[in-house]
């Protein structure tokens, strides 16, 4: 935590947005991306972006990309986007932000349209400002995992498709082990793991990977402090049970369809479905109608077609949200990283570049190999060990709602320490929250599948709060009355 007018000047840069693109604005007078340590490292001096395609004025804080060769043998290349804190980067934790699919990209999602300091103009060629990026307290390394996903590639094709939750693990923590390498200033850092949807593997299966290789080794360069995941995919059986619930209870599908999808895709995976239990989702997409399930209050991006048809046979995919002020998002992502002159900027390297750049890799999702049917097992682990372990959920989205996260917690048999209650923004409810022993839930009123993009004022108290290891606020704040 700042102390003095550095942290007086940070809260109230956080609380107002446009003095937050005012301050990003007036830093534009110095020289672009300055930061306060000088490195020796050539590839790291390498991977600095210098300047970005689209953005009309430079910014303060550094930001570089590149690769991290993650296998030898098959050239596994991992690549990666980060951005130093906005302002005293040396006093703020490293936290590392993962999107799931499996086979979607942590730069598409994650950065561009949800806690990223950039986001993608509807022309697809600028970008814009977000003043509740998460960078405002944080450094921020969106990795692209695993290799297939955006940028990221291997020299044996093979890997493609053979990608799994064990395999991806091993790579990830290779990466970072090797990043830290490149990044020697973050070495010992406060560091944290944060996504969401199949995230909610990834993220976890990382953490403990960590724990296990230092363990092992002693080997401590990454500091882990804890986790935080939104929405996610965590136990087959309670996130099956807890969608059903959901869509039936908020009036999307009738009773006879919520009676057969309990018989037949009960014990289902997310990722292999039985005939019956594609028969009955099938029959549930037809009764829900052309919405989004990531969102299911919001509009859907025209031109989709069948949208809820395609989604509900990838629950546990992050795909297209529909949201009030542009639900076409994942369009102008699609559109600007596809640019020959944004790919030269981000330092991609047009030998391995794919042919075309998707959000998604289809390829990478169908040919999945290993999905454990629950990570239930890792959180009590992970939680003995005294980790900090936040899990989040928007209230709106019928993926993985709500109802599947609070089915999974209670099956971790956790004892309460703070009731559920209301938490507050501006005098506003912006959530639910409980407080169990080794675990906060914390809801997001008016939130579908990607938190940040629906609500990413609370999206931002939500990141301060866990980093900070204080309770969501519950009490309105009258200060401004």
């Amino acid at each position: 935590m700042e102390k003095g007018k550095k942290r007086e000047r940070l809260g109230v840069v956080a609380s107002h947005p446009l003095l937050f693109l005012l301050l990003l604005l007036l830093s534009s007078q110095w020289v672009c991306c300055t930061t306060t340590f000088q490195s020796s490292n050539p590839q790291q001096v390498k991977d600095k972006v210098l300047g970005l395609p689209g953005l009309p004025f430079n910014v303060s804080f550094a930001h570089y990309s590149g690769y991290v060769r993650v296998n030898k043998d098959s050239g596994r290349a991992l690549f990666y986007w980060f951005f130093e804190a906005l302002e005293d980067p040396s006093s703020k934790p490293l936290v590392l932000w993962l999107n799931g699919g499996p086979g979607c990209s942590s730069i598409a999602y994650g950065l561009a349209e949800e806690v990223g300091p950039f986001h993608v103009n509807a022309d697809g060629k600028s970008l814009f400002l977000n003043p509740y990026s998460w960078n405002q307290v944080a450094n921020i390394l969106f990795l692209d995992s695993p290799v297939g996903v955006g940028f990221s590639y291997s020299n044996n094709s093979q890997d493609i498709l053979s990608n799994g939750d064990a395999r991806t693990a091993k790579d990830s923590l290779k990466f970072l082990k090797k990043w830290l390498k490149r990044f020697p200033q973050y070495k010992g850092r406060d560091f944290y793991i944060t996504g969401e949807s199949y995230g909610g593997h990834y993220v976890p299966q990382l953490a403990q990977a960590i724990v296990r290789s230092q363990k092992l080794t002693g080997e401590n360069s990454i500091n882990l402090k804890g986790y935080m995941v939104g929405n996610a995919l965590t136990d087959d059986f309670h996130d099956h049970l807890g969608v059903f619930q959901f869509m039936w209870s908020s009036g999307l599908i009738s009773d006879e369809t919520y009676k057969l999808l309990n018989v037949f895709c009960d014990f289902q995976s997310f990722i292999h479905t039985s005939p019956q239990c594609d028969k009955i989702l099938d029959i549930a997409s037809e009764e829900l109608g052309n919405i989004d399930p990531y969102s299911i209050f919001t509009p859907s991006c025209t031109g989709n077609g069948t949208l809820s048809n395609r989604l509900l046979k990838r629950l546990h995919s992050v795909g297209q949200i529909g949201q009030k002020y542009d639900p076409c998002t994942e369009k102008h992502s699609t559109v600007y990283f596809n640019l020959p002159e944004v790919q030269d900027a981000l330092h991609v390297d047009p030998a391995v570049a794919p042919s075309k750049w998707e959000t998604c890799s289809d390829v990478v999702n169908s040919n999945w190999k290993d999905s454990p049917s629950s990570v239930l097992h890792i959180y009590h682990e992970l939680i003995h060990l005294g980790l900090r372990i936040w899990m989040f959920s928007g209230d709106n989205d019928a993926v993985i709602p709500v109802t599947s996260t609070r089915y999974s917690i209670d099956a971790l048999n956790l004892s309460v320490e703070t009731p559920w209650h209301a938490w507050y923004d501006d005098g506003q409810v912006g959530g639910w929250t409980q407080v169990y022993k080794g675990l906060t839930f914390v809801t997001v009123r008016g939130a579908g599948h990607e938190v940040p993009l629906h609500k990413p004022k609370l999206a931002l108290s939500l990141i301060k709060a866990f980093l900070s290891g204080s309770p969501m606020p519950t009490l309105p704040d009258f200060a401004d009355s």
